[in-house]
């Protein structure tokens, strides 16, 4: 076989040998054997995803800060006199 597809013996064997550790792994761990590449993209998704979520997290702390320097502050009231007036209004 090796022969055949032009790579050493050795190299076929170390392949089987690690695809058979690798099948007996996933069985031992009772999960679906997932190839590289997939996992690779399922990576990248979460990456940015994870970009996604800390850029609306920002949006949402500035918009906080912005609603917060917005809204009026509490009127005072002016301070009443309890003096009566000279004109005996009140």
């Amino acid at each position: 076989m090796a022969r055949r597809a032009g790579i050493a013996p050795s190299q076929l064997f170390a392949w089987k040998r690690r695809m058979l550790e690798g099948g007996q792994v996933a069985v031992e761990a009772d999960e679906d054997v997932v190839g590289a590449s997939q996992v690779r993209d399922l990576e990248k998704k979460v990456r940015e995803l994870e970009r996604l979520l800390g850029r609306k997290t920002m949006e949402a702390e500035i918009l906080k800060e912005a609603l917060a320097l917005a809204r009026p502050k509490k009127p005072t009231l002016p301070l009443v006199s309890w003096t009566p007036r000279k004109d005996g209004s009140r």
